[in-house]
């Protein structure tokens, strides 16, 4: 392996080890390889590379949905969403513990977030079922683990940030996200159904109950869902309504939220003072991360370190089968360190060009990598679904973890199952393309 791969990855992670930002780390490591390797003018080249990332417009999308997940934050969004679903999974063998995975693919079509998801669903939903005599380890996990659908479900800020860098279409990637995100879902729900079948004490005896519920009360616990479903609307209806680009539906999707959060009264100046404090807080993060990881990706192009790691890559004969389990098991490993965004910013110049060369389309991809960073959300100790169910129960990271293990499994045999048919990735794209 060349010389500038070596002093890349010893930068990096030496800068990482010493606590650095990792933003402010992956635009050190590309500047200074620049200045080694290159004889270039990095003081007009590096505000270039700053002002070309940071004014894309398809980036503009990001802090209109943080700015939105926000103001969801703020709303009674989570209580109507338990009165709406709980008389319909009441029918369901695991009863109210499918509030937690219908809960999450609902919020997921509105948010973009999977640590909003989780939190906005698990304030309610986790206390309710707790407080009904349901099993804590099959509560908590099926939190956990549908919480992630938050990033795979459109609209979706890990798809943005890998359209961005990765140059692919968002709109595209949206739409591949449909699919695969309810089928994911569909896989949780049937492992709940599994798992509580096989053991009934998971499932209080008082819940059957919930199946004697009159038709008339299902049908109008319907109405619970209606800020949910206008915001839905708001969002992915102007999207591919042809009304609005993706970035402008995020703005239709800020004035919907902005909507519900005036009609149930929790819109005053303090509300607005955190909202707003909240928003720049996470934009400026994300926008820092971004420019690192432009930084690091231009560096690395210039000298060829892409090409040297395929080669290397190359040189080990891997199918492509085995080089999708290899990365599994890497980005798995990486996830015990870094957060999702930084795992893809640190990685896609590099691992991009390397599996279109073993013939992987770039839309797949970007489903992929959406997949091992769900898993990076449930892999401790930096997991952020589990850092945010830490902060609804005050459990020990090591028992969440555990109780969540089965959903990672499930995630990744979900995650082989596409690279072995990537057809249910790429259809839905390819169909409403023409």
């Amino acid at each position: 392996m060349s010389i500038e791969v070596i002093v890349m990855f010893a930068i990096l992670f030496s800068l990482l080890a010493c606590g650095l930002w990792i933003g402010l780390t992956l635009a050190l490591t590309g500047t200074v390889l620049l200045f080694l390797f290159r004889s270039m003018p990095l003081d007009r080249l590096l505000p270039q590379y700053a002002w070309n990332i940071l004014t894309t417009q398809e980036l503009l999308a990001l802090p209109l949905f943080i700015l939105m997940g926000e103001l969801l934050f703020r709303t009674h969004l989570s209580r109507s969403l338990f009165k709406g679903l709980a008389p319909w999974a009441g029918l369901l063998p695991g009863r109210l513990l499918h509030v937690n995975i219908f809960g999450c693919t609902i919020f997921a079509a509105i948010s973009g977030s999977s640590a909003a998801t989780t939190q906005v669903v698990g304030r309610i939903a986790l206390t309710e079922l707790l407080k009904r005599g349901y099993s804590k380890d099959i509560a908590v996990g099926s939190l956990a683990g549908a919480g992630t659908l938050g990033f795979l479900i459109p609209p979706s800020n890990i798809m943005i940030i890998y359209g961005v860098l990765g140059d692919v279409s968002i709109l595209k990637l949206f739409t591949a996200g449909f699919i695969p995100g309810f089928l994911l879902a569909s896989t949780f729900m049937a492992w709940v159904m599994i798992h509580t079948t096989l053991r009934g004490d998971l499932v209080p005896q008082a819940e059957n109950d919930l199946r004697n519920l009159s038709w008339r009360e299902r049908f109008s616990a319907l109405r619970d869902l209606a800020p949910a479903l206008f915001l839905i609307l708001c969002v992915l209806g102007s999207m591919y309504g042809g009304i609005a680009t993706p970035s402008e539906a995020a703005a239709v999707g800020v004035l919907g939220a902005a909507l519900v959060t005036a009609f149930q009264g929790s819109l005053n100046f303090e509300a607005i003072k955190g909202i707003l404090i909240g928003s720049v807080i996470t934009c400026s993060m994300i926008a820092l991360i971004v420019l690192g990881a432009s930084i690091l990706g231009n560096a690395a192009a210039f000298l060829g370190i892409p090409q040297a790691v395929a080669a290397f890559v190359k040189g080990l004969n891997l199918t492509p089968f085995m080089l999708i389990v290899a990365l599994i098991a890497f980005y798995i490993v990486l996830g015990c360190f870094l957060d999702g965004f930084s795992m893809i910013v640190m990685t896609l110049p590099i691992v991009l060009p390397i599996v279109k060369q073993a013939g992987f389309d770039p839309i797949w991809f970007g489903v992929f990598m959406v997949l091992v960073v769900e898993m990076a959300q449930i892999t401790p100790p930096v997991g952020f679904n589990l850092f945010v169910i830490q902060g609804l129960t005050g459990d020990g990271l090591g028992y969440i973890a555990k109780v969540t293990f089965p959903y990672l499994v499930i995630l990744i045999l979900f995650t082989l199952l596409l690279t072995v048919y990537p057809e249910i990735v790429l259809w839905l794209p390819k169909v409403l393309a023409g």
